[in-house]
């Protein structure tokens, strides 16, 4: 049973914390008394009002509570007990009990049973399908290609269900709009296409990244600027984005990387306080190719920031059989262009190519959709239970989820100690590789370190965050339908692997 969602009765829930803060442990807490720092006293102004007698109405309301406060990989856990319920908010106290168990890394004899079941698959890092197909994916196809075999019909371009899992696309981001596209990487040129950079408009791009977004940038005019990243997120530091902003800068474009939401409302704050003497504040861009699913204060990924583009290649979180794209925004000038200039452009008389998503992939499309969050809740539910056998392991440093985000854990991206950077976290990877059998990704090293064109564009820039983390992560396999006892055996390899370093 999960320990983040555990529901003892209708007012008890079991939560876990990263970091404890608190020095002393009273029987009971009112909301004025809370640790500013937990965060957590918004959580239960926002929750308890909708608590009930009523069991079910409880494990409704419990995303909304982890939307607000979300505390993971934990060496402490709580169990908070609501004993009185607020009805009006800020009006009467809630008081909780809070009783403190500890909880470390996973003992020796069952790290022993672990290992002794050894998986059947070949787990990656970044396993080659990242969600699950079932039947309903199937009937889906087939029932498009049925239907699409009559003359009168076909196949068509942009017809149903394409504009449906367009729509239903956009209402799951809480955006205005959305465009499917044939992937993720046309996604991104169509948006740089609008923005018509000229030479020496700058976009500022993280590098710890994936190739493609500078290289749209580069590919459509503009000069890549690097931005570096946070050690413990791997998200576009927004102090960096702000050291670099200059008259020049037209785009800020994180990445919400390996699932993590990135601080999205901090850049469009940075582009309003610098905007650019002509075009005004810089677009706030979002690579969301990893992330299709996570949160950001509340909301789905997908609704903060101008654009959002996400990927529904094979290894993504939701894939349109092998591939495919969507933009989300609110911006309806973006939506008409996106959509047209798919199509070569003739509604609106811009060049464009065809980048068209098929009626097949979008059937498809709808069913991986209403699965999304069943996803997501494996990948958690399996990244949970990580942190809780990893914890307190010498030298291990897990995944980072802040308060305001709602990880998807698309990538589980552990960093060895500093002294470790380098040979003995390439020794890691290669013993459990070799000797337990599944393999880590290093996901990801800076972009201009291995793109010749991409180190010539932006000679002289370098980013000493990233090219440091490229010697320390390392991405363990994990996917939404994990087998409980593989997870215990990567997580047993894990501990054995480096109690030898």
């Amino acid at each position: 049973m999960s320990l983040d969602y555990a529901v003892h009765h209708v007012h008890s829930i079991h939560i876990s914390l990263r970091r404890s803060r608190l020095t002393m442990l009273n029987p009971c807490f009112s909301l004025g008394g809370m640790p500013q720092n937990w965060r957590f006293a918004e959580a239960l102004q926002k929750t308890a009002p909708l608590l009930s007698s009523n069991h079910a109405n409880f494990i409704h309301v419990k995303d909304s509570f982890f939307h607000t406060s979300r505390f993971a990989h934990c060496n402490f856990i709580y169990i908070v007990v609501i004993t009185e319920q607020m009805t009006v908010p800020g009006l009467h106290p809630i008081h909780v009990n809070f009783k403190q168990e500890t909880k470390t890394m996973m003992l020796q004899h069952e790290i022993t049973e672990a290992l002794s079941h050894r998986p059947t698959k070949v787990w990656s890092g970044e396993p080659l399908l990242g969600s699950s197909y079932g039947q309903e994916e199937i009937d889906a196809a087939v029932n498009c290609i049925r239907e699409s075999m009559d003359p009168t019909v076909g196949f068509g371009f942009s017809a149903p269900p394409i504009p449906d899992f367009e729509q239903a696309f956009a209402k799951y981001c809480g955006a205005k709009y959305a465009t499917a596209v044939n992937s993720c990487g046309p996604a991104i040129d169509i948006i740089m296409r609008y923005l018509k950079l000229q030479p020496g408009d700058e976009v500022i791009v993280p590098s710890c990244n994936y190739v493609a977004s500078p290289l749209s940038v580069y590919g459509h005019g503009g000069q890549v600027i690097w931005g570096d990243v946070l050690p413990d997120t791997l998200q576009l530091d927004p102090e960096d984005v702000e050291r670099k902003m200059s008259p020049r800068t037209r785009a800020i474009f994180p990445v919400h990387m390996n699932g993590l939401a990135a601080p999205i409302d901090d850049y469009i704050a940075i582009a309003e306080k610098h905007p650019h003497p002509v075009h005004g504040p810089a677009k706030v861009i979002s690579d969301a190719a990893r992330a299709c699913g996570g949160g950001y204060k509340g909301n789905k990924i997908g609704k903060a920031g101008w654009a959002t583009v996400f990927s529904f290649h094979t290894m993504k979180n939701m894939t349109t059989l092998g591939e495919g794209g969507m933009i989300t925004t609110d911006d309806p000038d973006l939506d008409k262009f996106a959509h047209s200039v798919r199509m070569y452009g003739i509604d609106i008389n811009a060049w464009g190519t065809s980048n068209v998503m098929t009626k097949v992939q979008a059937a498809v499309g709808l069913v991986q959709l209403s699965k999304l969050d069943s996803f997501i809740d494996g990948r958690r539910r399996i990244a949970h239970a990580r942190n809780r056998m990893l914890a307190d392991v010498p030298g291990l440093i897990l995944p980072v989820e802040p308060a305001d985000c709602y990880h998807s854990y698309y990538l589980y991206t552990c960093r060895v100690k500093d002294e470790w950077a380098g040979a003995k976290r390439d020794e890691l990877m290669a013993t459990l590789d070799k000797e337990f059998g599944f393999r880590c990704v290093i996901a990801n090293p800076p972009v201009y370190a291995g793109r010749k064109q991409l180190a010539e564009h932006t000679r002289g820039q370098s980013n000493p965050v990233t090219e440091h983390l490229a010697k320390t992560i390392f991405c363990v396999p994990l996917h939404p339908d994990m087998p409980e006892a593989d997870n215990k055996y990567i997580c047993a390899a894990i501990i054995t692997a480096m109690s030898r370093l």
